[in-house]
């Protein structure tokens, strides 16, 4: 399946809404006319899979369907959903559905719990990922000559190749930084002059601590807008990094094995969640226990089928992620989600209480005198589970507001999460800094 791509907008102001001229042909299609196209495209798919994938036609058989059985969208339902351990079993080019030499690209998952996830990419892949990469820098507010700083890691990991070929699509001008060396990411943002960076909001906590060690205001900066994602991140982070930085902080959404970054996106001017680029990806949210498919408005774990794909065609690919489905605001036809709140198989379940490390970090970024750096430590004492939160205090906090701060904490997290809990608040610099995805949660309880 061959698609065509003719996006590149005209140049506005950062931070404004686009004019309806200024979109896409995708972005001002109607809800009616999208469904039409996402119903070809799932066919499509659905048969590319089950002709060309062995696991698939398996799958498809062993659940009693065949891909004629999709004759509305609603049928996408009775087929079975594909898993992280679906991908490790079919290592490395199982799930493939072309032969090798139409792949041009492989990227893969760090693989530290195991094998790593394996997705390959055709040149229209490619081309698709570029142009849904571009499509959601301009809704954040990117336009065609900004320079954008890109300090997503490069390599098999799909966030730094993929946000700067949808930078180049755009006609905006890449800075390939990567992640790392932090004093000198922050050189180059002062001399160059970025309008954009793209990173993880982890990763923008720890140069705006760099900008200020360095002695330079943050605010200072050319850096007008901020596109973070590849991790779970909260309001409250959103404000301080806006505040600190004098920016506009807006989501992105993607995953190795659906594309990459770019399946969804806020938009800049309403920051009201992330309008999901349904002419691509189809979602589905749904009981992360029963499997049972949910209605809009309903929190659940999200799932996603690809509609164009054709190196590794994606069905009901099971995210873990948490989130709701919403209507469309900014770009009426194209459904929003919810910031993700955290993921199923992330969940610490401590004495019977489910926990989420965003309900801990809005209670820390909600904490005077605190900074926004802190783990969660799992420890097991006499037959029992112990969480511990630690958390940097800010360079001049007393220890009084310390003690007084760690007593916060502790009541605020019984109180709202339903457990106790306890707190360590520890000296600047003390926590490792994060320059890719924060390592959130230490489990250093023994083996079961």
């Amino acid at each position: 399946m061959t698609t065509t791509h003719s996006e590149v907008p005209s140049t506005r102001r950062l931070g404004t809404a686009p004019a309806v001229d200024d979109l896409s042909p995708a972005e001002r299609t109607s809800v009616d006319e999208l469904r039409a196209i996402q119903l070809e495209r799932l066919q499509w798919t659905l048969r590319h899979a089950y002709e060309n994938v062995p696991f698939y036609r398996r799958k498809f058989d062993e659940a009693g369907v065949h891909p004629s059985d999709c004759r509305e969208l609603a049928d996408l339902a009775k087929f079975p959903c594909t898993t992280k351990h679906d991908l490790r079993d079919n290592y490395p080019f199982g799930m493939f559905a072309v032969p090798q030499d139409q792949v041009r690209r492989i990227h893969a998952s760090s693989g530290t719990t195991g094998k790593p996830t394996v997705v390959g990419y055709t040149e229209d892949d490619i081309d698709t990922w570029a142009t849904v990469m571009a499509r959601s820098i301009f809704a954040a507010g990117g336009r065609p000559g900004h320079k954008v700083h890109v300090a997503y890691g490069y390599g098999l990991f799909t966030g730094g190749l993929g946000a700067h070929y949808g930078v180049e699509k755009l006609g905006c001008t890449a800075i390939p930084a990567s992640g790392g060396m932090t004093a000198r990411q922050v050189q180059i943002i002062t001399d160059f002059r970025p309008e954009i960076i793209m990173v993880t909001p982890s990763y923008m906590l720890t140069l705006l601590d760099e900008f200020e060690r360095q002695g330079i205001d943050p605010r200072t900066s050319s850096l007008r807008v901020g596109i973070f994602g590849a991790e779970p991140w909260t309001e409250q982070m959103r404000r301080e990094i806006e505040e600190r930085m004098d920016l506009d902080a807006a989501d992105i959404y993607g995953l190795s094995e659906v594309m990459g970054p770019g399946v969804a996106q806020e938009c800049v001017e309403t920051k009201d969640g992330l309008h999901v680029w349904e002419d691509h990806f189809y979602p589905e949210v749904v009981d992360p226990i029963e499997g049972t498919v949910l209605p809009d408005g309903e929190g659940g774990e999200l799932l996603f089928t690809s509609l164009t794909k054709q190196a590794m065609p994606i069905i009901r690919y099971r995210t873990r992620d948490l989130t709701t489905l919403r209507p469309g605001t900014a770009r009426p036809a194209f459904r929003r989600m919810d910031k993700v709140t955290g993921r199923s198989d992330d969940m610490i379940i401590l004495r019977g209480v489910n926990v989420f490390p965003t309900q801990i970090e809005e209670i820390v970024l909600g904490t005077a005198g605190l900074a926004p750096h802190f783990q969660i430590k799992l420890t097991r004492r006499d037959r029992m589970d112990n969480l511990t939160v630690v958390v940097e205090a800010h360079g001049d906090t007393t220890a009084e507001r310390r003690a007084d701060a760690a007593r916060e904490i502790a009541a605020r997290v019984k109180d709202g999460v339903g457990v106790s809990v306890g707190v360590e608040v520890v000296d600047p610099e003390t926590l490792e800094r994060s320059v890719g995805k924060l390592r959130r949660v230490v489990d250093q309880r023994p083996p079961a």
